[in-house]
């Protein structure tokens, strides 16, 4: 460990060791109070941050938000939202996925800039002379930055609702075909449990065939039929039956 990182360290420590309990509480505060989609508000860091200037940021917020260190009742899930923060920004596919929102956000804010130069020629005549530093000038200062800020908050959110709602969709269809497929499955149940049932009466019905080829269509002893209309009768009323006594 070089000389410079030892003094650093140093002054870390006494940086903490001065900070009051209310500066701790604020922090946490603030670290809940951030838009949640954007871990460089979390880590209080400028978009073109580096790897080592985001370790260096969470070191120094998440010991002044340790649960050790600070009482405030949220501080453990402050110090989770700056654990996170690191993890997305150290992540490369994460990370490129926020620049590129804050590349977008940029588009649209020059866009939206070159339009207000048109109606202002003196700014639009300054910026021509300028080549382009009275632009790059803009972009360094506060007001553009926090236009920035805000316009990346409109786009990340606007991404989010768009991939929950395909997350809602997606979830939608696999509750639809998973419904459909245990529908089918009940359905093939059924005729199976049809089949074997079928075939469990299968010497049965051959024994009620062959008793109906023996007697024919003819009734069996003992067994009641039904009454026989009177042929002389025009109006093909119902006669009673005589019933067999034994």
């Amino acid at each position: 460990m070089g000389s410079s990182e030892v003094d650093e360290d140093q002054l870390l420590k006494s940086f903490l060791a001065e900070v009051s309990e209310a500066e701790r509480d604020n922090e946490v505060l603030r670290i809940l109070g951030c838009f949640k989609l954007n871990p460089f508000e979390h880590l209080k860091l400028s978009f073109d941050s580096s790897p080592d200037e985001v370790k260096k940021q969470y070191r120094k917020l998440s010991l002044l938000v340790h649960p050790d260190k600070c009482k405030h009742p949220q501080a453990q899930e402050a110090f989770a939202a700056l654990a996170k923060a690191q993890q997305l920004l150290l992540d490369p596919q994460e990370r490129g996925y926020i620049l590129d929102q804050v590349t977008a956000a940029k588009e649209e804010l020059r866009a939206k800039r070159k339009k207000e130069l048109k109606k202002d020629s003196a700014s639009k005549i300054k910026s021509l002379v300028d080549e382009g530093k009275y632009e790059e000038q803009f972009e360094r200062s506060d007001e553009f930055q926090q236009q920035l800020i805000i316009k990346v908050r409109e786009i990340l959110t606007e991404k989010e609702w768009r991939r929950r709602k395909m997350q809602m969709r997606i979830s939608e269809e696999e509750g639809r075909l998973k419904k459909d497929e245990e529908e089918t499955k009940e359905m093939w149940k059924r005729k199976r449990e049809h089949e074997e049932k079928w075939e469990e009466t299968r010497d049965q019905r051959v024994c009620f065939w062959r008793d109906f080829m023996k007697t024919g269509k003819k009734g069996r002893k003992g067994e009641i039929k039904p009454p026989k209309l009177k042929t002389e009768d025009p109006n093909k009323s119902y006669v009673q039956r005589p019933v067999k006594r034994n």
